[in-house]
């Protein structure tokens, strides 16, 4: 995208127990084999890269990086820098959304997916889909973000709500069903 690049940082405040967050962009070559462990794991069945090759996540990734109107990034635990999670930050006006709603300057979409995990942590989503919406509205240029879950995926649908995120409509893209959603900074703090 253009604008607003992302520099390996951490927002601050995370919960008890649970660890704060850093970013870096995807590496697609280097992290290509460990995105496939986490695209294709069965709990990423929302993701839709399933049957993905390692090769097709690596290129995937790569598109991602050469485009001026997406951006890919690992989320990291500041603790030990494990990969935890990852995002993606687009313009909705020009991926995935072009002409399925009326996008308004300072629009940006999102995705995230966290890593499969042997042992779940209570909260450690909810911590990872703050930290994403934090980095998000850390750049003044966003006004509000914009998602696209799919219509079945209703633990997304609760996690959205709990930082703010209001159901706009029902769209259909070439992939799925979806809610389109949006999040206000005032809505993102009021959550918070």
């Amino acid at each position: 995208m253009t604008g607003h690049r992302m520099a390996p940082r951490s927002p601050g405040g995370a919960a008890a127990g649970v660890p704060a967050f850093s970013f870096r962009p995807v590496a697609p070559a280097a992290d290509a084999a460990l995105l496939h462990r986490w695209v294709t794991h069965p709990k990423a069945a929302f993701w839709l890269m399933g049957d993905a090759s390692r090769d097709d996540v690596e290129r995937a990734y790569a598109e991602i990086a050469a485009s001026p109107h997406h951006d890919a990034f690992l989320g990291l635990r500041a603790d030990d820098g494990t990969p935890a999670f990852l995002m993606e930050r687009y313009d909705p006006a020009r991926v995935e959304l072009t002409g399925l709603y009326p996008a308004l300057p300072g629009d940006v979409g999102m995705h995230f997916l966290v890593a499969p995990a042997q042992t779940p942590v209570h909260g450690f989503t909810r911590a990872v889909i703050a930290a994403v919406m934090a980095e998000l509205f850390a750049d003044p240029a966003t006004r509000r973000v914009v998602v696209e879950p799919d219509v079945r995926n209703t633990a997304v649908h609760r996690l959205n709500a709990e930082v703010g995120f209001e159901v706009v409509e029902r769209i259909s893209t070439p992939v799925k069903d979806a809610y389109l959603s949006v999040c206000t900074r005032a809505r993102f703090e009021a959550a918070r």
